[in-house]
């Protein structure tokens, strides 16, 4: 045979012939195949996609089965009975140890018919949920996917549900978030809309919806909130109780008042959705103002410190996402906490025996009194004790986890601390350590590199110490001297360091400007707790928590992993826990003595007397306490001048005799931990003044020679009140005149003291501004 091409059959006289392609006809592409009927077949991209015949089979086929589905959905779920759960079983509060703390969760409930509810109350309850109720269909169909997807994807949770799905799932079905619950919800809110009135549903979820302070429907939040019937409810108020629905207990104003805020935002929406439906005029929206709630009412199941840990742990399961609220509602959960019942046991205690039993209804002043308290094992971040208040049934705001009162100068070992991490230097370029010289006149102007910066800070009562070491200074709790050293750090990088530390990014008044040393910032008792506990680990630091388990019907809930990280540099807190030592052992600590252990701490007092602190730890238990004033009736913060039968309330009294009494019982049975410290260069070398000029040690920094010819008179020791000695008077001078000061450097050097390459040039009072007083001077 030969192996030239065979011609085929078909004009024999045409030369330029070409082999038949036998996939022809098959539609199956050889080269270039002819489609069926001579038309060339689909080539390139245009063959991935679908022809308009298969495209239309495939959505007939989706749209079948949606169809099928939908029926087939529609006929096999049916509404069920009410789902038992819509009333709240009770949650279960234990110790460490499995003792039971308390029980909550006892319904309160009280069904009212729609009738009763003023119309402005629903309109306010439609204006906040749902404000085409009456004109909708059932489902939200939209926002009802979205929901199932990112549920699906695990890109959290979603609402946007109708009132009609929300009065499903709180009455016939449950809170969990869940593709099958929401495909339950879908038909039955079908189903239910087909067969009875909106009114009804709408009545029935008004009567379902959780409002907070255990209350369920508006008929309980009216006497939660107000007081009042439902019948009784004003516009106002009726706005205030649809804006809880968004979030219950983080818009109580009263409980949470640093949210206030959100909450009157909150209210003004509703207001504003009213008046934009027209169920509410323009001129009776201008006339309304936000209606306070009355205080919160508690059985007496969470007496005491009970309903103090009860709402603390709500809080910490709430605010980690491990359980939502209205979950937690339901009821039937077992929760364990870190809480040991001996220490707490022990904190109650050292609290009633060193402040509240010192109290009289004799003074007033006594009348404002407000104690909180935290202990955490800084190891592994527990929180073993917590003190929120005298009692929760009297008062309601905890005070431990409250953040609206001033830290005062705990804030100090901060700007410390960040000092050694950052290898931080003063304005003229010396390292800081606990030796380094600053001066400690009173209302000196702190210094940048750029000159005066305007702020003056005081000491308290006005005292001057002159040149003084850091150490002495953190002793004495000297304004002047911190509120320099930040400067020199850097107010921002002192704010990231108390952050990392474990004092929250939000904090209010955690503002980067030389002021935070003085402890403007308002973090809580725990937060303090949790950020010297870090302190007390050498720098490393553990996120607090309150909860070691939680389970329900025998399972157990998932827990966020919680991990150890080295915030700051050992040497760092070593270093910082070194000079805290010498407050207790010499400076204005000293009662914390009483311990018996090995303590570090330090004293603090917010703006005007409002606050007195003492923050300490030893090395296996960190704790904070805190004396506070304010206003029973009013709520407004007070100064503690006459309190407990003193002129004044500072940290170094009531707070740390607590802090030693409650400390020394807790670790009562264990043995004596010693510090086990790793300090930084050079922190070691003592501070030893010289008839000469003498410069602070720091081997790997060599100092200008002076530039001019220093004044003649020799060094003086820095004039410190102490303990055996009394206080200088305001206003007397405790070394040269103020023409002689050198404000250009961080550690306030005198010419008198130390050659100009030291300390900087001279101020020129004609053209330095007069120092600030501002603000007001935060005390030991």
């Amino acid at each position: 045979m030969s192996d030239e091409p065979q011609q085929q059959s078909g004009d024999p006289g045409n030369g330029d012939w070409t082999p038949r392609d036998l996939s022809a006809g098959t539609g199956a592409p050889a080269g270039q195949a002819a489609a069926p009927g001579g038309k060339k077949g689909r080539t390139g991209w245009r063959r991935a996609v679908p022809t308009w015949r298969a495209a239309l089979a495939t959505i007939l086929v989706i749209a079948l089965i949606l169809i099928g589905g939908f029926i087939a959905g529609y006929q096999l779920v049916g509404i069920p009975p009410a789902n038992p759960t819509a009333t709240a079983q009770s949650n279960v509060y234990l110790y460490k140890d499995g003792t039971v703390i308390a029980r909550d969760g006892d319904v309160n409930r009280q069904n009212v018919q729609l009738a009763q509810v003023p119309l402005p109350v629903q309109h306010a309850v439609l204006a906040a949920e749902d404000r085409n109720f009456y004109s909708e269909r059932a489902v939200d169909i939209k926002a009802m996917f979205r929901a199932g997807w990112n549920t699906l994807t695990g890109k959290g949770r979603q609402g946007g549900s109708t009132i009609t799905q929300q009065f499903v799932k709180n009455y016939y079905l449950g809170q969990e978030q869940t593709v099958i619950r929401k495909i339950k919800e879908f038909f039955i809110a079908i189903k239910l809309n087909r067969e009875v009135s909106k009114d009804h549903i709408f009545e029935g979820y008004l009567n379902t919806s959780y409002f907070g302070r255990n209350a369920y429907g508006i008929q309980a939040a009216a006497q939660a909130y107000y007081g009042k019937d439902i019948g009784d409810i004003t516009t106002a108020e009726g706005a205030y109780l649809a804006s809880l629905l968004n979030a219950p207990s983080a818009y109580d104003v009263v409980v949470h008042p640093e949210n206030k805020a959100a909450a009157v935002a909150r209210w003004h929406y509703v207001l504003d959705g009213m008046v934009k439906e027209n169920w509410l005029s323009a001129s009776d929206r201008a006339t309304m103002q936000f209606p306070v709630p009355d205080k919160v009412k508690r059985s007496t199941g969470l007496s005491g410190q009970r309903g103090y840990i009860v709402q603390a742990v709500k809080d910490y399961l709430t605010t980690h996402q491990i359980i939502d609220e209205k979950t937690l509602a339901t009821g039937g959960y077992r929760i364990t906490t870190t809480l040991e019942k001996k220490k707490q046991n022990a904190l109650v205690e050292a609290v009633d025996d060193n402040v509240m039993s010192q109290t009289s209804d004799d003074r007033t002043a006594d009348r404002n009194v407000r104690v909180g308290g935290a202990s955490i094992d800084p190891t592994n971040g527990r929180v073993v004790a917590m003190y929120g208040g005298i009692d929760y049934t009297k008062q309601y705001v905890n005070n431990a986890t409250r953040r609206d009162y001033q830290v005062g100068s705990t804030f100090k070992p901060f700007v410390f601390t960040s000092a050694v991490a950052n290898g931080s230097r003063t304005q003229d370029g010396r390292r800081i350590t606990p030796n380094t010289v600053y001066d400690g006149t009173n209302r000196r102007m702190v210094q940048g590199p750029n000159g005066p910066t305007g702020y003056a800070p005081a000491n308290e009562d006005d005292v001057s110490y002159g040149p003084i070491t850091v150490r002495m200074a953190t002793d004495k709790s000297v304004n002047a001297v911190y509120a320099q050293m930040a400067e020199d750090v850097g107010p921002d990088i002192v704010k990231q360091t108390a952050i990392d530390l474990g004092i929250p990014k939000n904090t209010p008044d955690l503002t980067a400007s030389p002021s935070i040393a003085l402890g403007t910032a308002t973090a809580s008792v725990l937060d303090m707790t949790g950020a010297y506990a870090t302190l007390a680990n050498h720098g490393r630091h553990t996120a607090h928590t309150l909860v070691d388990k939680v389970s329900k019907d025998g399972e157990d809930l998932t827990l966020p992993d919680r991990s150890t990280e080295q915030a700051i540099s050992r040497e760092a807190a070593d270093t910082t826990t070194a000079i805290l030592q010498s407050v207790v052992e010499n400076g204005s600590g000293t009662a914390a003595q009483g311990a018996g252990r090995p303590a570090a701490g330090k004293t603090g007092t917010a703006e005007e007397d409002k606050a007195a602190w003492f923050a300490g730890y030893t090395p296996d238990l960190a704790t904070v306490i805190a004396v506070m004033g304010q206003d029973p009736d009013t709520g407004v913060q007070e100064p503690l001048y006459g309190a407990l039968g003193l002129s004044r309330v500072n940290g170094g009294g009531a707070p740390a005799q607590t802090w030693a009494q409650y400390t020394g019982a807790a670790l009562q049975g264990t043995s004596v931990q010693n510090f086990d410290l790793t300090l930084e260069r050079g922190a070691e070398d003592p501070y030893l003044p010289t008839d000469e000029a003498t410069e602070p040690t720091d081997t790997d920094t060599p100092f200008a020679p002076p530039s001019d010819t220093s004044p003649s008179s020799p060094a003086i020791p820095p004039t410190i009140p102490t303990d055996s000695e009394p206080a200088i008077p305001p206003g007397t001078p405790t070394g040269p005149p103020d023409s002689e000061f050198t404000d250009g450097g961080d550690n306030g050097d005198f010419d008198d003291f130390f050659p100009r390459g030291v300390g900087g040039a001279r101020r020129d009072p004609a053209s330095t501004p007069a120092p600030n007083p501002l603000p007001a001077p935060n005390r030991p």
